[in-house]
């Protein structure tokens, strides 16, 4: 009897310690499963996203990306800000697998970047002028001096196709890769160094204006485009495109995307989205 008692007490520990084994290998598995995606947010576009390095994103997007990562467990969103030169820059070398901050589409971005079809916001472009400048729509900026716009961005797409729609007015834009905070664009407009500033009015303009009481003043919107994320363009994040893709659709569908909105931005920016 003992002999008995003895071999079923080693079976039953053996088939114990199996499942134990089991189950630590399949979290061992799983945690494998899940894949960590770095993500480059706007530094300092309050409200749209801001936040510098080693301090947790706020805003629009990150709120919005926090919203996506609860629908595709098998991947674990891990965001820092980032300077606008400093998140392209990175997205190219692979150093981040996402980018967001407002971003267009654009030919060049769509050769570089995975874009998925699903917008991820919508942006009002405004011209932001000092007061006195009699500066209200884009033909008023005729012989005036704009500040300079990212080569191959969506303002110089804006600029560009705006230019051939209206051949009798002249203006000149120029592209620059020079990655110049907002805040001091503005501050160059206030000071004079150039007569205009062509932008998105999410990326937080009006707090430096009111912040820094500049004597500057935002135009109706002179445009409305959609915004999206960009993805590091790699066999391996095609089907992460697809994923967030199909996330973005269902937080627009589901109300998600118009809450955020109305929390951050005081309006349902859901509305322009094309």
């Amino acid at each position: 009897m003992p002999s008995i008692t003895s071999t079923f007490r080693r079976r039953f520990g053996l088939a114990v310690a199996g499942v134990a084994f089991a189950v630590a290998t399949a979290g061992v598995s799983h945690a494998q499963d899940v894949r960590t995606i770095k993500i480059a947010t706007a530094a300092e576009s309050k409200p749209l996203s801001w936040g510098a390095i080693g301090v947790e994103p706020q805003g629009y997007e990150p709120d919005v990306l926090k919203a996506v990562n609860a629908k595709l467990p098998q991947y674990k969103f891990e965001m820092e800000g980032a300077a606008d030169i400093a998140q392209e820059t990175g997205l190219v070398t692979g150093k981040y697998d996402i980018a967001t901050g407002g971003y267009y589409r654009a030919p060049a971005r769509e050769k570089q970047f995975l874009i998925p079809e699903s917008p991820i916001g919508a942006s009002l472009i405004k011209i932001y002028s000092r007061k006195d400048s009699g500066i209200n729509e884009m033909k008023d900026l005729v012989g005036k001096k704009i500040v300079p716009v990212t080569a191959g961005g969506g303002i110089y797409k804006f600029a560009t196709q705006w230019q051939e729609q209206n051949p009798d007015y002249q203006i000149e834009v120029t592209a620059s890769s020079a990655g110049i905070p907002y805040p001091d664009r503005l501050k160059e407009v206030q000071n004079g160094k150039y007569d205009a500033l062509v932008l998105p009015s999410n990326l937080g303009e009006q707090t430096v204006i009111d912040q820094q009481k500049l004597d500057i003043k935002a135009s109706e919107p002179v445009a409305i485009n959609n915004t999206f994320v960009l993805i590091h363009r790699s066999e391996e994040n095609k089907a992460l495109s697809e994923d967030i893709d199909k996330a973005l659709k269902e937080l627009k569908a589901d109300g998600t995307l118009a809450k955020l909105s109305q929390k951050w931005f005081g309006e349902d920016i859901t509305t322009y989205m094309k």
